[in-house]
Formats: structure tokens, C-alpha cells, sequence
């Protein structure tokens, strides 16, 4: 019998030149990622980087999906108050829980998301975390984005869905490091990034261990609230990652910190990138004025000088989220 392996290459040829960021047109941001992942995972370069330590963190709101006309972790919260609210009276007399029947953003967002974490504490609080993983799944399955009309879940951006694949494929481990909250997160970080749980960090509180009846179950609360936002990410990096990042993707004022603790005297080969929303047409175009959360100003001034790569959506993603 002949040898199969000339029409097997045949075959194969046409994947091992595929494009692995289909959604990516041509041209410096798109050659710059894959520049860097060629160079770090060659072990004939000088700028090979070990697979153990291939690590890459991305935000979530804003770099993976949307974070306008508001975060999603938001609209679920205020879904839970006013579906809650009939049965609480008393919540009505609570500031926060007015500024959210009035539609007032600012308020919420403002001293770094007080007033969404006091609707947490009213409507995430005191209840198992099976419970509100429910509510979180049930709210995934019910709830559409107010301007595209489709499941939250499905508005993952499909050209960083390719870089997460692409990453992974290269031996990178991938992470979320984000403001929004973890036990949220952990939810679809899995079914819809690929992300299992474990790799998930975001802001968080204590859980209480409780054994009844029925099983051991943890009790959510408010306690020892800490916010993975700004400086809180290169903090909770090291605290539950244990190892500086090689590569860090972001979109706003709220990822510097973690940019600055990826890029800057990093002692292994590092990389940088920051999406800059800039289509309205497609999805939304803000980076000081944003309509909710995601500012960039001081990340893009200092994009240049940093040697990060700054993704122009408009531009640069010949397709936004998955077909």
C-alpha cells in the first residue's frame, strides 16, 4: 500500500495557513498580535517565552462585549430590583434604589460603582450561590440587549472570541480580570469565552459557609467588599494568579494599572492592546464621554509612549460580534 502521507499534506496544507483571526482586517494592530504570539512561541526565538508562562488577561465589559448604554451586570441588577421591588417595600426609601427607578447612570456608577454595589447588596445578597447563579442564568435566557435585540449571552465580540482561541491554541493560558462582579461572570465565562471559572477574577465579597439540612452551601454577602478595578487588578493578579502577565488586553481607564504591571519592565517579551470603540454604526463610538461606564483617556494618551496597540473598531474588525 502507498504511503498516505503526501495526500494527507495535501489535505492539511490549506489549515496550517489558515487565517486564525478571520474577523481581523489586514493591518498593523491585526500583525502586531500575531507578530507577538509568532515571536513568544517559537522556541527558535530569542523572545521565546516558556508555556508555563503564557499568560493573558482581558477585561470583560467593553473588551469582550459591550458595556454600553450599560454594563449587562447592571441591567441584570436593575431587572432583579424592579422584579424584586412589588415585594420590598422598604427598598423604595433607599437613595440608590431611586436614582435606579429615575434611570440616573451617574449615580450608580459614580465612587467607583457605589450605588451598583448597594443594588448588589440588596438584590445579590442573602442567598446561596447556587440561588443566584439560577437568577443569573434564568435572566440570560429571558433577557435582550435594548438596542440589538438578542441574548446578552450573544453579543460576545467575534473577533476577540478568535484571539481567546487563537491564545489558547498558542499554549496561553486565558484569563478575565474585570470590575464586574466574579460569582456574575463565572456564570457564561465558560460557555460563551471558553474561560472556565477558575480563570475568572472580578469583584467580589465574602461568602459564608453554611451546613444544612439539605447540603453544604456558601451564603452571599456584602462583606470585605473588594472592587477588581484600576490598581485592585494588578493586586488580585498577583493574589490569584501568582504570575505577571505576558499580555494584557483593555479598553478603558480602568485597565491602566494592569496594562502598566503587563508592559512596563516586564523581564519576558510583553504586549499590550487597548479597543477603542469608534463605530457607532455597528456598536458604539466613546472613549472620554462614554454614555455609561468605560472611559478611556489617560490609557490612550499613554498607548504611544507604551508601545500598546490600539484596536480602532471601525477599522480594524471586518465583522463584530458572533454570526
Amino acid at each position: 500500500m502507498k504511503s498516505l502521507l503526501p495526500f494527507l499534506l495535501v489535505l492539511l496544507a490549506p489549515l496550517a495557513f489558515a487565517d486564525p483571526l478571520p474577523s481581523w482586517n489586514p493591518g498593523p494592530a491585526k500583525q502586531a498580535l500575531l507578530d507577538f504570539v509568532e515571536k513568544t512561541t517559537d522556541p527558535a526565538s530569542k523572545d521565546f517565552v516558556p508555556e508555563s508562562e503564557r499568560l493573558a488577561v482581558f477585561d470583560n465589559d467593553g473588551t469582550l462585549w459591550p458595556e454600553n448604554p450599560m454594563p449587562f451586570q447592571l441591567a441584570f441588577t436593575l431587572d432583579e430590583l424592579k422584579r424584586r421591588l412589588p415585594d420590598e417595600p422598604a427598598w423604595k426609601d433607599d437613595p440608590m434604589v431611586q436614582a435606579a427607578l429615575a434611570g440616573d447612570l451617574p449615580t450608580l456608577l459614580a465612587d467607583h460603582y457605589k450605588g451598583l454595589f448597594r443594588l448588589i447588596e440588596l438584590t445579590g445578597s442573602g442567598m446561596t450561590t447556587e440561588e443566584f447563579d439560577d437568577r443569573v442564568r434564568t435572566w440570560f435566557a429571558t433577557a435582550k440587549h435594548p438596542r440589538f435585540d438578542r441574548p446578552y449571552d450573544q453579543l460576545a465580540y467575534q473577533p476577540m472570541l478568535e484571539v481567546l482561541a487563537f491564545l489558547r491554541a498558542k499554549g496561553f493560558q486565558t484569563c478575565i480580570v474585570s470590575g464586574g462582579g466574579a460569582d456574575f461572570m463565572r456564570v457564561f465565562a465558560e460557555r460563551v469565552y471558553g474561560i472556565p471559572p477558575e480563570q475568572v477574577i472580578g469583584s467580589s465579597t465574602r461568602a459564608v459557609f453554611e451546613l444544612r439540612d439539605t447540603g453544604p452551601v456558601l451564603v452571599k454577602t456584602m462583606k470585605d467588599l473588594f472592587i477588581d478595578d484600576k490598581s485592585g487588578k494588578p493586586v488580585a493578579i498577583h493574589q490569584f494568579l501568582g504570575r505577571r502577565p505576558i499580555a494584557c488586553f483593555g479598553n478603558s481607564d480602568g485597565d491602566l494599572q494592569m496594562l502598566e504591571y503587563t508592559t512596563i519592565n516586564n523581564p519576558r517579551p510583553s504586549f499590550g492592546l487597548l479597543v477603542h470603540h469608534t463605530d457607532a454604526e455597528r456598536e458604539y463610538a466613546y472613549d472620554s464621554t462614554p454614555k455609561s461606564s468605560g472611559k478611556l483617556i489617560d490609557a490612550l494618551n499613554d498607548a504611544p509612549k507604551r508601545g500598546w496597540i490600539v484596536v480602532d473598531m471601525r477599522t480594524d474588525w471586518a465583522k463584530m460580534f458572533v454570526p
